[in-house]
């Protein structure tokens, strides 16, 4: 085998991002294979020196007492002749021209490297990206069939289905986007890579990318709840007593939201400061609505939140949206109601755990609501936009109780 072909080798290494090691493997197995299937010999050994460009191939015989087959043996006498310190048992071996290979062998050989080749190729795919499951990755539009995106993500393609699209958005093939990589399947025709542009996780990694806090472990994200296309509440914790989680997310007048913003079309974000407190957590993960009290059932992980009577409608959003978001991006059960609701109810305190000191009077509770306002420098111009954004829509359904929230905001 001449130099010139080996450096056709090296060529393909660096084009197919193939390992030496795996190169040397696709070479001794396609002339193995070749001499087996052209010569009948089972018994063969290729040595491969990469870097004098040599390929020797051997041919085992074991020394035997009496032949029966001539491809696989040799007598003692025949290996005496060769080498006296032969015994019965040894393996002789013979070295063979790959020149001498006919061409059948040698498009046997071709045949059998290609396919190790791609097996190569489609190994190292899958390999690159089920490290990256769970992450963003940026991608062009290939095409779109019967709904379905194909993304080119270098030399693999990923699809994001239409289940994982968010409806408002629309892409045309050329652009580049940003998707999270949902799975990763090894298949016969290389990896399937599964893509989402709706995930909840496509935010929080745009978070973690946008946010040196959030890269580096200052800020942790303790929850994330999403409606894609509409809003998104994302709970933050600050593992620094001297960091602002929220006001970090946010940035300078608001840059760093604002970026994530965009590369989601205008969704809406509410970046909530996570309490372990669940009375104060829930209260926080409810906002834009105002909230007078918490009644918490550990057993049932189940709680009621109190608000205001013309605050109803903001707490529960539209179609329920908030209140739904918060009990994702909590894990708690969460009920709305007024206090004269509680009232005609005949709701039971007792059924749940410090019902006194969740009461609308106690000072704990207002305590609490309050220290963490007093931390979110930040916080009520995100939340502050998204809800202006969102009262056109409340006014053509409900004017009138748009009005009393608006009225509402105004003496809070």
């Amino acid at each position: 085998m001449n130099n010139d072909f080996l450096e056709a080798f090296e060529d393909l290494k660096k084009e197919k991002n193939l390992s030496e090691e795996e190169i040397i493997g696709a070479i001794k197995d396609s002339i193995e294979n070749a001499y087996k299937k052209n010569y009948g010999a089972s018994n063969v050994r290729v040595d491969v020196d990469m870097e004098n460009g040599e390929v020797t191939v051997y041919r085992g015989m074991e020394v035997v007492e009496e032949v029966e087959d001539d491809l696989t043996q040799i007598s003692l006498a025949d290996a005496k002749a060769i080498y006296d310190g032969y015994e019965l048992g040894d393996i002789v071996e013979y070295e063979i021209d790959p020149k001498d290979f006919n061409r059948i062998a040698a498009q046997g050989a071709k045949q059998v490297f290609v396919q190790k080749n791609r097996e190569a190729e489609r190994t190292n795919s899958y390999n690159e990206f089920i490290e990256k499951k769970g992450q963003i990755v940026t991608g062009k539009v290939e095409r779109i069939n019967n709904g379905t995106m194909l993304i080119s993500l270098g030399r693999t393609e990923g699809r994001v289905p239409a289940s994982e699209q968010v409806k408002t958005e629309n892409f045309k093939p050329g652009e580049r986007i940003k998707v999270y990589v949902m799975d990763v399947k090894k298949e016969s025709k290389g990896p399937q890579v599964l893509l989402s542009r709706s995930h909840p996780g496509l935010v929080r990694g745009l978070f973690e990318l946008e946010i040196p806090e959030i890269a580096d472990g200052t800020v942790e994200i303790k929850g994330t709840a999403r409606e894609a296309g509409s809003r998104t509440k994302i709970a933050v914790h600050s593992n620094d007593p001297n960091v602002d989680p929220v006001g970090a997310c946010v940035g300078n007048r608001g840059a760093r939201v604002q970026n994530i913003t965009d590369e989601l079309f205008g969704e809406k974000i509410d970046i909530i400061v996570w309490d372990e407190d669940p009375a104060v957590l829930i209260s926080n993960v409810l906002k834009p609505a105002i909230v007078e009290g918490v009644y918490i059932n550990e057993d049932e992980k189940s709680a009621t939140a109190v608000v205001p009577e013309q605050q109803l409608s903001l707490a529960i959003g539209r179609e329920g949206q908030n209140v739904r978001l918060a009990a994702r991006v909590s894990g708690w059960k969460i009920d709305i109601k007024s206090n004269d609701q509680l009232k005609e109810m005949g709701f039971d305190f007792d059924e749940y755990e410090d019902a006194d000191d969740a009461a609308f009077e106690e000072p704990a509770v207002e305590e609490a609501v309050d220290i963490e306002e007093t931390a979110e420098t930040e916080e009520p111009e995100v939340i502050e936009e998204a809800t202006e954004t969102e009262e056109p829509e409340e006014t053509a359904e409900e004017e009138a109780e748009v009005e009393e929230k608006s009225d509402d905001e105004t003496d809070a």
